[in-house]
């Protein structure tokens, strides 16, 4: 936040799980104080740990990263509480991971690494010195590394607090030497100001009590230690449990002092020993058991009290367990830690490399996560009308109650209206929701005779007589496809239980595709576990030629960017570059030029193998030096046969969920469903759909010469 905030940028910070709450985490309560005095802190939080524990009770993950996914798009967005005026999209946002216990170590990496993968954050992982050797350590941060680098996530550097002064140079190069093309890593020593609480973090920690002290009576909050003396350092506590002239050989510098209230010589010794020349600075008092001075000590101790003292409820026991478990942070109450700490990062952080590697980092893939939030997100924001045709299908009926819960888009059901709530009822969904849908039968539907006459118009020329346009209209793809043709819905999902050519064959008859374009095709998009991929085309075109290649491969890069996935297209062979021949690579082979001609703008790479195409590995070796190679996010198949049984393949052995195939060329969007769908799969073709449908409505107003509501390029 310092390094973004100090080059004049616009910061925002972000933990996604807490302790408690905002207003007692130490991290939050900093940044609001220091950087964003205008920002609610309860917007900056997603959520408490309990909260987290129980979705990770019932193995709730997904939904746990969802959640927080949210709130921290919120974030990113601007769209946090803030308490004057609304605040632009940040430069920066900063995102601090758990660091607390409650969960087990393992456990707590991977949820922080899936939350960065899912954030499309660069990752600075902190490490500490404590306890281990420089191997430890060199093996922990490899380790880290490789993992954070397997989830899709940037490493930026490493940074290992407190470092031993003893360590050598060797010691110290072994880490900071770990790989020449790798990462850097900053070693920071330790500093025993910022490693020990001060006594405004034992106020907090404890729900202390101020007693007695220099300065004006304050007002202790549970959000905020404010009384003098509250940064005093504390470098160790000492019990008082013996007399005075013992205590007193045990007494040093930075000494909290713990006694039972009652024990007024432990206390008047204390401070008589501060305030004399000659003995100990101590950092302050802490009185247990609910006890305090009577009224005539309590007058000496208003005298002497140069230092806080404070009180608590428990006994001396429990006060010394709770006292050693606070830990030392860094809160607005601690200005010459806050010092302290900047100086320190600036002597031994190399902050021009790492301001750099922050502005050029460039997050390289999507999470399925992050895209169905965005899917989601985008489609409920300019909702549009979407016809599902098989509506007493019971999938499309579960789909359709979460798209009205969430209102990601407006639906038309076709079907017999009692078949439908006869149905609804069965699957105990809410009747209610279905209350804001539009359900038609297309047997007696008012629109029929209008739509047969429509369509005997456009199809005549095929032979088409006012009977056969009369009896297509009783078939729900027809009439669907009619509602989405005559502007009555934006857009339909079918397929759930019809087949692909039943489904799309009316559009490809009267919606035609759109000018300028040559060939319909269908793409999936691949949400693998750590990152999206679009595969195209796998529904469609059977053998496409050369040139159908290249309209696929754009037409796929700017479906991809649309949807938020950045296009690095490969045109996928069983060779790389030359070293292959023949009629199928060289079809391939000029697909790709033809494609690169068409849009030199975009990172366009063929013939090229699968693998070389996605493993940075295999591509440094295949094709060094490629734009695309080891991190293509296109895969332009070059036949469907390779395409279909590979997105299924993948899908089946690789746990994969395959959203599509979505249709792309199509003047209005239609999309089709596998007969093997999800509810999931639904919802999100859906969404889909309906951000296919915002395109299509601003693409039709750019052309009538108007300003389009929704320009502004992909996710």
């Amino acid at each position: 936040c310092e390094l973004a905030a100090r080059r004049g940028g616009r910061v925002g910070f972000f933990r996604p799980i807490v302790r408690y709450d905002a207003a007692r985490d130490p991290s939050v309560r900093l940044v609001v104080d220091r950087y964003l005095t205008n920002v609610d802190p309860e917007a900056l939080v997603g959520l408490n740990r309990e909260q987290a524990r129980a979705y990770l009770a019932e193995d709730r993950v997904p939904e746990l990263i969802a959640t927080v996914l949210a709130k921290f798009r919120a974030v990113r967005d601007g769209q946090v509480g803030a308490t004057d005026a609304p605040r632009e999209p940040d430069d920066l946002v900063v995102v601090e991971g758990t660091s607390f216990q409650g969960f087990a170590p393992t456990h707590e990496f991977d949820l922080n690494a899936d939350l960065a993968a899912n954030f499309g954050s660069a990752v600075l992982p902190v490490f500490t010195a404590r306890g281990k050797t420089p191997a430890d350590l060199r093996d922990a941060i490899a380790i880290a590394f490789d993992q954070f680098g397997d989830r899709g996530c940037e490493v930026l550097a490493a940074v290992v607090n407190h470092v031993p002064a003893s360590w050598d140079r060797a010691a110290r190069g072994s880490l900071t030497a770990m790989k020449a093309d790798g990462p850097p890593v900053w070693l920071l020593p330790e500093d025993r100001q910022l490693t020990h609480p001060s006594m405004g973090e034992i106020a907090v920690g404890l729900d202390a009590t101020w007693l007695y002290g220099p300065g004006e009576p304050p007002s202790l909050r549970a959000d905020r230690a404010s009384f003098a003396g509250a940064d005093r350092s504390v470098g160790r506590f000492l019990v008082a449990a013996m007399r005075v002239p013992h205590f007193l050989e045990h007494l040093s510098d930075g000494a909290l002092v713990i006694c039972p209230g009652d024990r007024d010589d432990i206390l008047l010794a204390s401070l008589a020993g501060e305030k004399s020349r000659t003995g100990p600075n101590i950092a302050g008092v802490l009185l247990s058991g609910g006890l305090a001075p009577g009224r005539t000590v309590g007058r000496l101790v208003e005298g002497l009290a140069g230092v806080p003292v404070l009180g608590v409820n428990t006994d001396t026991f429990t006060t010394a367990l709770n006292v050693a478990a606070v830990p030392a942070v860094l809160s607005p109450d601690s200005p010459r830690k806050i010092e302290a700490a900047l100086e320190l990062f600036d002597a031994h952080v190399d902050t021009d490399a790492l301001a750099e590697a922050i502005r050029v980092s460039d997050p390289r893939r999507v999470t399925p996560l992050m895209f169905e939030y965005e899917l989601l997100r985008r489609a409920a924001a300019r909702r549009k009308r979407v016809v599902l045709p098989e509506g007493t299908e019971p999938r499309i009926l579960q789909a359709a109650e979460t798209i009205l819960r969430r209102g990601v888009a407006d639906l038309t059901l076709l079907g017999d209206p009692a078949a439908i709530r006869r149905q609804i009822a069965e699957l105990k969904l809410d009747a209610a929701l279905f209350g804001a849908a539009t359900i038609e039968n297309p047997a007696d539907s008012p629109r029929l005779e209008e739509f047969a006459a429509e369509y005997h118009r456009l199809r005549q020329h095929k032979g088409v007589t006012p009977d056969i346009a009369r009896d297509r209209m009783t078939d729900v793809s027809y009439y669907g496809t009619m509602l989405v043709h005559l502007g009555l819905a934006d857009g339909m999902v079918s397929g759930s239980a019809h087949t692909t050519a039943h489904t799309i064959r009316p559009a490809f008859e009267f919606i035609k595709t759109k000018p300028g374009v040559g060939v319909v095709s269908g793409i999936f998009f691949m949400c693998l576990p750590d990152r999206v991929l679009v595969y195209g085309d796998c529904a469609v075109v059977p053998n496409p030629t050369a040139d159908q290649l290249a309209e696929i491969a754009v037409t796929s890069a700017d479906t991809a960017a649309r949807f938020g996935v950045v296009p690095r297209v490969a045109l996928l062979s069983y060779s790389t570059g030359e070293s292959g021949s023949g009629e199928d690579v060289d079809r391939v082979r000029e697909a790709t030029a033809k494609a690169q001609a068409m849009r030199p703008d975009l990172p366009i790479d063929g013939p090229i193998q699968y693998d070389a195409a996605v493993d940075p590995q295999t591509a440094a070796s295949k094709r060094p030096g490629s734009p695309v190679a080891g991190q293509a996010t296109v895969l332009i198949f070059p036949d469907l046969n390779t395409g279909n049984n590979t997105y299924k393949a993948v899908q089946r052995s690789a746990g994969a969920v395959a959203v599509g195939p979505v249709l792309q060329g199509l003047n209005k969007p239609v999309n089709d469903l596998s007969r093997g769908c999800t509810v999931p799969d639904i919802l999100n073709t859906v969404a889909i759909t309906a951000i296919q449908a915002q395109a299509a409505a601003d693409e039709a107003q750019a052309a009538a010469g108007g300003a389009s509501p929704g320009a502004g390029g992909a996710a």
